[in-house]
């Protein structure tokens, strides 16, 4: 239209330019809100004094926890000014101004906001020297023992956070945990500080005197503490208490001069003092490092927020849960049931079940699993072994049936073959007898005749011998026995048999002894299937070809036994299930003579097979491993 905006259209914009105007003003006013939560305004100054040095345990110890905490605890920055009383480590400390005046200078146009000292010496000096240097500056006296605060000189500006040595409680607890000591070693130093120590720690020994005896090694240079140390009789422990300066007025380091002791000594390191526990000694009831500062950092943050120093009160801290090293109980022999009640252990090293637990459960479960697997397969092995025993069981049972049947067949011929000798001896017999009715009997004759009958006999008596052989049941057993001769056997049995029907039976033997593992009524039987089977397969040819071979080789490892005839030979479909049970070509037979023949064969860990000639006619190989004999003869 003309590009003018209608006033209605004004009035309708307006209302929301001025709702984010006023958004925008709230959280530009809500901005410095939050911002004040941060801290804000100029670095609050503390001034540490240092006892014996910036690194000297314990005392150390205590400073470092105490910086860290009030860095981190402290909700405004935190400028830490840091300086050492050096003099306190030396019997002749000598003048303390030139160190009062370098401070005064040092913050005289910007004094501290607190003043903190780190252990007795240095709550000594601020004390003293309190007019000359921070006359309204609050001062927090810590880690200092309750005694050695001068109680007089303190101000409404002092807060003290001290700390309480219980000897006798301490040496209480060595006595408990170590009920055998006999002596007590107070290793102590001969600075003015540490001489101090000696005369109040002898104060609260004495209760113990008639229990204990006290070896106070505090007038001695520091090796002739190690060559002591070194060679402490039985039952005697080590109490550590500070070491800044020898009898011999050498200065050490607490904690490197501790460690040269821990090195050489013969006996166990007691201290109170927690900076020290967790490398060189035992442990047992200690000073808190992280109460005592955390409680001194408390006090800073109220005096830096402008609480009044006079209302904060703090009690001596006395000696928290007792601490035990597992590493230095298992060192000493210390039993953990001798150690009092609420105690600590620490440093305990893993156990092989704490470092590889999921490795060691898995490997109990692989090893579970796999004896639940041999436990299964031994008892499917048992299993198969009673199966086996119970098969060979059935098999010798109706190997015994198949004897029985094959005794059955071989009626005629054994009936033929007890005739002879028996018809010979009957006739021997009467013409013996007629001979000795006479007058002048010939007894040269009568000999030859009883001769005879004598031999006839023996092959009466020998047929009886093979038949009862095969018919009687007896247990599979295994033995070195001559193939050979259990061959020969065999052939004996069907030798009028094969005669009656007209078959020629030939037996080619082996040029050596031939020795076997195996049962010889099991492999008898064996040969009676075999060559009955080939007489019954010759018995439809021709009279003048009806043959059947017999062979015993030496074939490597192996005997061979080798059944051949002239017969019409084997189905070539049936050569693949002739050892099958209940297959048979005989319309009268069961079917199990060749299958119970390789039962027998296979239960020898032989090998039985069946083909046919070129020739014609069918072979069967019987392999069975050689035995001892045999290789002797090889």
């Amino acid at each position: 239209m003309n590009g003018r905006i209608p006033i209605g259209a004004v009035n309708m914009v307006w209302p929301g330019v001025a709702a984010r105007v006023v958004v925008c003003l709230l959280v530009w006013a809500m901005l410095p809100a939050a911002a004040s939560s941060e801290p804000r305004g100029q670095p609050k100054r503390v001034l540490m004094l240092h006892s014996f040095g910036r690194d000297f345990r314990p005392w150390s110890e205590y400073a470092r926890t105490i910086r860290a905490d009030l860095q981190q605890q402290s909700p405004w920055p935190i400028d830490l000014q840091e300086h050492t009383l050096l003099t306190a480590r030396f019997n002749d400390p000598g003048p303390e101004a030139p160190f009062v005046a370098y401070l005064r200078s040092l913050y005289r146009d910007n004094p501290p906001d607190i003043v903190m000292s780190i252990g007795a010496p240095a709550a000594r000096f601020v004390q003293k020297h309190r007019d000359q240097l921070f006359r309204d500056t609050p001062m927090v006296l810590t880690a200092v023992e309750q005694r050695l605060v001068n109680r007089i000189e303190l101000t409404d500006n002092d807060v003290v956070v001290a700390v309480h040595n219980d000897f006798p409680a301490f040496f209480g607890s060595i006595l408990q945990v170590m009920p055998e000591t006999e002596t007590i070693a107070v290793v102590i130093g001969s600075s003015p500080l540490e001489k101090f120590w000696l005369e109040e720690i002898k104060r609260e020994a004495k209760p113990f005197e008639n229990r204990v005896a006290f070896v106070w090694y505090a007038d001695l240079a520091f090796e002739q503490i190690l060559h002591r140390a070194s060679a402490l009789p039985p039952h005697t422990v080590l109490f550590w208490h500070l070491m800044s300066v020898d009898g011999a007025g050498i200065a050490h380091e607490g904690d490197l001069a501790l460690r040269s002791l821990h090195a050489v000594a013969n006996a166990p390191i007691f201290s109170y003092q927690e900076a020290f526990f967790g490398h060189d000694t035992v442990g047992g009831p200690m000073h808190s490092i992280a109460g005592a500062s955390q409680a001194t950092v408390n006090v800073a943050i109220r005096l830096l927020g402008g609480e009044k120093p006079n209302a904060i009160k703090i009690e001596p801290l006395r000696f928290a849960s007792p601490r035990y090293d597992w590493r230095e109980l298992q060192r000493w022999g210390i039993s953990e049931s001798n150690l009092p009640e609420g105690n600590d252990i620490l440093f305990r090293e893993a156990t092989i079940w704490d470092r590889y637990r999921w490795q060691l459960v898995l490997l109990a479960s692989v090893i579970l699993i796999q004896g639940a697997l041999i436990s299964g397969l031994l008892h499917e092995h048992r299993r198969r072994r009673l199966a086996e025993v119970e098969a060979r069981q059935r098999m010798v049972e109706l190997a015994h049936v198949n004897r029985y049947a094959a005794a059955g067949e071989l009626t005629t011929s054994v009936a033929h073959e007890l005739n002879q000798p028996l018809g010979a001896i009957l006739t021997n017999a009467e013409t013996a007898e007629l001979m000795l009715r006479s007058t002048s009997p010939n007894l040269r004759e009568i000999a030859d005749i009883l001769a005879d009958i004598k031999r006839d006999d023996q092959r009466a008596s020998e047929v009886i011998r093979r038949l009862r052989s095969v018919l009687k049941k007896t247990p599979f057993e295994i033995r070195d026995i001559d193939l050979n001769q259990t061959v020969r056997e065999a052939m004996g049995f069907v030798g009028d048999l094969a005669r009656g029907q007209g078959v020629v039976l030939n037996y080619v033997p082996p040029p050596t002894e031939l020795h076997v593992k195996g049962d010889p009524v099991q492999l008898q039987q064996v040969m009676l299937n075999l060559i009955m089977n080939a007489i019954d397969a010759v018995s439809d040819a021709d009279p003048r070809k009806r043959e059947i071979s017999v062979t015993a080789v030496h074939a490597g490892s192996h005997a061979e036994i080798k059944v051949a005839d002239n017969g019409q030979g084997i189905a070539p479909g049936d050569l693949n299930t002739i050892f099958d049970p209940f297959f048979s070509t005989k319309p009268q037979g069961m079917g199990m003579g060749l299958a119970i023949v390789r039962t027998i064969v296979e239960a020898h860990q032989g090998r039985i097979a069946a083909e046919n000639q070129p020739s014609g006619g069918a072979l069967f190989t019987v392999r069975l491993p050689i035995g001892r004999g045999s290789a002797k003869s090889a």
